[in-house]
């Protein structure tokens, strides 16, 4: 089977990877410079179904829980030491509308909060840590993926490339991943913008990400390594690529200080944003016309849902598979 894959962000590349150990051959046709150049260059990298759990349907925990497994063993360096969630004292009523909403967690009082991080000693009482959850890098994790994409499964990747001839040419099959861009084709996709910065600070060490029940904006602060954190990240009902606005930033820089005064003195080393692509409903969606295969919708959860999805993508094109779950439209209210 000839598979071409459009676009090579974490969706391109775990559908060619799915499709590739199916034994297809896979070509990637990706119009910038680059793999992950978009809204996955500006993820936060959380492998938290738990704590998705609150927010979110009870799909995208269930698909989450697959994806963890993934990239566990699938790129190395993904980091296994969970995720903390916190408040201040006086929203301590938001962290027990928190738990209320998920499971696969365990409470922690200040104490167990300082022998998690150390750098949090005396500034929190209470908590909630997910023991399960992970977190990896994704410029390193796509940039490895893609990596093993090339040396081990012989995929071709065309950069600055227009798809639409070869398209239509060569490939048995076509597996649309261009994000918010496949607007031209799933008319009922929107955009929403998140903002994001990145930290640097020797000030404070985390081992995990730390999500912080702000009021105004619940932020995730996620370790990158060597002093840097990754702070986000804003929903914003529009599709307005690339500005951030001072607003935003300041919420979120307000949200971290509130975690630790240190990152008031921190440098700013990076301000990104992009839009998600997303369905009414906030889930992701598979489907099928003809030969060429949809998989799309991840919202906020681009890593976290992926690689379930890509595996699905690639049971329909070689089994004729079917899942409800991510294509049945009748199940869902538009």
């Amino acid at each position: 089977m000839n598979v071409t894959i459009v676009g090579a962000g974490v969706a391109g590349l775990t559908c060619a990877h799915a499709f590739a150990e199916r034994g297809a051959r896979v070509t990637i046709l990706e119009r910038r410079a680059g793999t992950g150049q978009g809204c996955s260059w500006y993820a936060g990298g959380m492998l938290a179904p738990w704590c998705e759990r609150e927010s979110a349907e009870p799909l995208v925990a269930e698909l989450g829980f697959e994806s963890l497994d993934y990239w566990r063993r699938e790129v190395p360096d993904v980091p296994k030491e969970g995720s903390l969630v916190l408040a201040p004292p006086r929203d301590l009523p938001d962290l027990r509308r928190f738990a209320r909403r998920t499971e696969g967690f365990e409470w922690v009082d200040g104490a167990k909060i300082a022998a998690l991080e150390p750098d949090l000693e005396g500034r929190f009482d209470q908590g909630l840590f997910f023991p399960t959850e992970a977190h990896l890098e994704p410029r390193k994790a796509l940039a490895a993926l893609t990596a093993k994409l090339v040396n081990e499964h012989d995929v071709t990747i065309r950069y600055e490339t227009d798809a639409d001839g070869e398209v239509a040419g060569q490939a048995d099959i076509v597996v649309d991943c261009r994000g918010l861009a496949a607007r031209d084709q799933l008319a009922d996709l929107r955009g929403v913008k998140g903002e994001m910065l990145v930290l640097f600070t020797r000030e404070i060490a985390l081992k995990r990400p730390v999500r912080m029940l702000h009021p105004r904006i619940p932020v995730y602060v996620v370790p990158r390594g060597d002093g840097h954190f990754m702070i986000g990240a804003t929903s914003i009902e529009n599709d307005e690529r690339g500005r951030v606005t001072g607003r935003s930033m300041l919420e979120l820089l307000s949200a971290v200080y509130a975690l630790h005064p240190a990152f008031g003195e921190a440098e700013v080393v990076e301000i990104g944003a992009d839009v998600r692509p997303a369905f009414p409903d906030n889930l992701p969606r598979i489907r099928k016309r003809g030969r060429t295969i949809y998989v799309n919708g991840f919202y906020r959860h681009g890593f976290l849902l992926a690689p379930a999805l890509a595996r699905r993508a690639a049971a329909v094109a070689f089994d004729g598979a079917h899942f409800p779950e991510v294509m049945d439209e009748d199940r869902r209210e538009w």
